[in-house]
């Protein structure tokens, strides 16, 4: 998720994409994505098992922020918000 284009970044994981979004687009959840206005679907990937998930959320985060851009560049390159597009 990101706050804008090429704005704050946020990389989460979960098993239900759409509630989580909807909590974090309406300041449901406190915390970081709140506190910096994080509240655009930019990027996601689908896992098959939630183990698979936790670990490419870990990878990601240890990626620098030029190759996260980039790779939401190739993926969405209007960061349009995705929200729409997976209800």
């Amino acid at each position: 998720m990101a706050s804008g284009k090429n704005g704050t970044l946020y990389i989460g994981v979960t098993t239900d994409l759409i509630r989580r979004v909807t909590e974090h687009m309406n300041s449901l959840t406190g915390g970081f994505t709140q506190k910096y206005g994080v509240h655009r679907l930019v990027y996601y990937e689908l896992c098959d098992d939630i183990y698979e998930a936790i670990c490419r959320e870990k990878q990601l985060k240890k990626w620098n922020r030029s190759w996260k851009i980039r790779l939401i560049w190739r993926f969405n390159p209007e960061w349009t918000n995705l929200y729409s597009a997976i209800i």
